[in-house]
This record gives C-alpha cells, structure tokens and sequence, in this order.
C-alpha cells in the first residue's frame, strides 16, 4: 500500500498544472493516467498544432506547452504513473483508497479527478475505414511525416480547420470536405483557412476510397446535386471527432450530469475528499477551456489543503512573495 497526500486523476493540461500546484502547497503527489504519456488529448490528438487561448502566449504548439508543464510539474518531484487506470475509488474517515489496474493500493488525503473527457473514440468514416494505417489517419502527431502530400481532410469542426491550418504549409495540397454547407469550427479560423489558399467542398462525403497498398485518390459526391468528383489523396484526415467514455469513474459513486462531474464553487465532489477539475466536470456557466482547467485545477488543490493538513488554509500565500504558505 502506498500513501501520499494527493492524488491527481488525469495527466492532461489541468491535471499537470494540478500536480505543480499540490507540489507547490508542498503535498507529496501521485499522478495517474491510462495513456502511456501525459499531456491528455493535447499530446494524444493534436501535438504539433498551435493553441492560442494560453495566457502569456501568443500561440504555443501542443507539445512544448505539454513539455512546459511537465517541467513546472516535475520541481517537486511527483509519482508519476501512466498506462493505469484508477478501477474503484473510496472515500472513508480521513482518507481515499485507490485501486489500480496494475494491481496496486492507493492511500491518499485527497483527490482531484482531472480526466478530461475520459477515454475517446474517434468516428468512423462512412466509407473507407479498411484503409487505417495506409493513408487513412485521425490524428496527426507528427506534421512532417504529410510534408509534399495531397491531403484531404474530412470534417468541419475545429479539428478539421486546425489541420488545414498546420499542414497548409507543408502540403502539395489540400482540401476540406464537410457534409454541412455551414461549419461548427470557429469563425475566425474557418476564415485563416480561406484566405490561405485551402479549398472548401461543402455539402459533401466521401463515397469511395481508392489505391493499391496506399490510398492514391478518394471519389467525393455531392449530396445535392449527385455530381461525383474524384481528388488526388495520399493522406485523408478523418477529423469527424470521437465518442468519449469516463470508464470506471461512471461507478465511483460521484454526482454526473452527461457524463460530466458536478462540483461546486470549490471544485468539490459529492463526495468527501474528492474533487474534480478541467473538461471533466460541470457547473452553471462551465466554459470548458484549456485556461479555465488551469484555474480550477488550483481551486481544488487549495480547498483540499485543510483536508490534507488541518493547519494550512485555503489561501496558499502569493508566489511572487517567495513562499507557498
């Protein structure tokens, strides 16, 4: 059995700045995740593309702010355990006891559940799935690997016009095809993209998937006129989202509203000990952002502390002073 004064449940973007900040109250911490790196969707889906909604930046690309975090994170020297789930969660006396997937106990103080959206599934194309892995891709961690390709993106999300954005440099070309004449991505970027050169099809699906052992070219059809168009296609980006599941957190006993963590004012659960932070959880007015995770992560850490020592208060003190408490 080990013991530490706080776990944090999801090494995504919140949960890395929720592991600093419990270091920085001076909190022994142990940090969990199921996937085998941290950094959350930002390192699993969208590594090598640029975020702007980060405080004291401009634009930051997912991986280095992943990078900054963990740095922040690693002062104080946390446990670090990935590749595990957190399978039951018990809240009794004066403590929580974790059970983990690779066997192990957990005894802590406090939680901060941070698990993002939970585990996601990306949504299938309606046709061409058999070619994963031979030109069909969901995510794109490494923007180099599609440099000189003609690439087709499917989507008309934020995913899909982030793509475009990062890629348009370094393609020979690309198109973005959307089912919808209207798009759910943000304005301001649908509009970044146009004016890069990057073509729209509207009112449009792939409705075959050609090549050998690698996709060469895809057959798109317009839904209302029936009129068929064949691209040229080496990467086809299938940006259409995913299905989310939390996993076992569903049976932890804890307080949902669609498949969100309800909390307070304070970041707390109803249940004792047990807080939550980032995109994970719901309250009225819930902005779901990166900047947003980052402060509720250190609302839960600070109204944990007098559960984890009966002497510290809520107010950790101000950094620039040059102490925690």
């Amino acid at each position: 059995m080990e013991n530490y004064d706080i776990a944090i449940i999801g090494a995504g973007p919140a949960g890395l700045y929720g592991t600093y900040y419990a270091g920085f109250r001076g909190f022994s911490t142990v940090l969990i995740d199921a996937l085998e790196e941290p950094g959350g969707q930002v390192t699993a889906m969208y590594p090598e593309k640029d975020i702007f909604d980060i405080a004291g930046f401009p634009r930051v690309r997912g991986r280095d702010l992943v990078d900054g975090l963990l740095e922040q994170a690693r002062q104080f020297n946390p446990t670090l355990i990935m590749n595990t789930n957190v399978e039951t969660l018990v809240s009794k006396d004066n403590e929580v006891e974790l059970t983990l997937s690779n066997g192990k106990s957990i005894i802590v103080k406090a939680v901060v559940i941070t698990g993002g959206i939970g585990a996601f599934t990306p949504r299938p194309l309606p046709v061409g799935m058999e070619w994963h892995g031979k030109g069909l891709v969901h995510f794109v961690p490494s923007l180099q690997e599609h440099a000189g390709k003609d690439i087709v993106i499917i989507g008309g999300g934020d995913s899909a016009f982030d793509w475009a954005y990062s890629l348009q440099p370094l393609a020979s070309s690309i198109t973005l095809v959307h089912r919808r004449d209207s798009f759910r991505a943000h304005a301001a970027m649908v509009e970044t993209v146009k004016k890069m050169g990057v073509e729209l099809i509207v009112n449009s699906e792939v409705s075959e998937v050609r090549g050998a052992d690698h996709i060469t070219e895809v057959e798109i059809t317009d839904k209302v006129s029936g009129e068929t168009r064949t691209l040229p296609c080496s990467t086809l980006v299938a940006a259409l989202g995913f299905v989310a599941n939390i996993g076992p957190i569903a049976n932890w006993g804890l307080e949902l509203e669609k498949r969100r963590i309800v909390v307070n004012t304070s970041m707390q659960t109803n249940i004792a000990r047990v807080f939550a932070a980032g995109d994970i959880t719901t309250y009225p007015g819930k902005v779901p952002l990166i900047s947003v995770g980052f402060g509720e992560a250190a609302t839960a850490v600070n109204n944990a502390a007098p559960l984890i020592h009966e002497n510290m208060g809520v107010f950790p003190g101000h950094s620039s002073g040059g102490g925690a408490d």
